[in-house]
């Protein structure tokens, strides 16, 4: 695989380093942890012990939000939100040398990520979602179409109500990337889940840029 920003087409996203833990080593090459009411030293803790699993395996480490400790502990992406975008300092992150995604879900957002030339634009949610109430209504296909048509070469990554069967018509309208975490975490077997993708994607790798 020749990802040159270490994305894969395969993205999920994991509420702690124990889930990291639990799906890394089943092949996955991008993962983010995405860690909500933590305290600073949980954080500090989390995306230290992630660093050390995702060196180990290969795979590329995103943190979502918190920029700061990932600065400090030594991440190499982050993912931010339009709402921490706003609060981030952009110029430390990109002092750090280290590279962005972020967050849309609007003509609005879009602009305002463009303009922080992220690295990858993730647009959102493309299905209606249940892990969390969202305002945004679903965008479909012809949204993650024109998102790609707007963004050019930057590399979308498409998120929200994603599954294995719609991930074909979703990479066909436009999406490099597919990030998951419903449909695997609310599995019989996240495992079994979690191979599933990897085979059902490793047809679709192709260089990001």
């Amino acid at each position: 695989m020749m990802q040159s920003l270490g994305i894969d087409v395969f993205y999920p996203i994991v509420p702690d380093v124990d889930w990291l833990a639990r799906i890394v080593p089943a092949g996955v090459q991008t993962v983010q942890l995405r860690l909500k009411d933590a305290s600073d030293t949980q954080i500090r803790r989390q995306i230290a012990a992630s660093i050390e699993i995702t060196n180990e395996t290969g795979c590329q480490l995103i943190v979502n939000d918190h920029w700061a400790q990932a600065i400090d502990i030594g991440a190499d992406f982050i993912h931010l939100g339009q709402e921490d975008l706003e609060k981030a300092d952009l110029k430390a992150i990109k002092k750090a040398q280290i590279r962005l995604g972020i967050s849309s879900h609007d003509a609005d957002e879009l602009e305002i990520a463009l303009a922080a030339q992220p690295d990858y634009i993730a647009l959102g949610p493309v299905y209606e979602t249940k892990l969390k109430k969202m305002k945004w209504a679903p965008q479909g296909l012809e949204k993650v179409t024109q998102w790609k048509s707007r963004i050019g070469d930057i590399p979308l990554v498409a998120i929200g109500g994603i599954t294995p069967e719609r991930a074909p018509d979703v990479l066909a309208a436009g999406a490099d990337s597919l990030a998951v975490i419903t449909d695997y975490i609310t599995h019989d077997d996240p495992n079994a889940r979690i191979r599933e993708w990897i085979e059902l994607t490793g047809q679709y790798r192709h260089p990001l840029s």
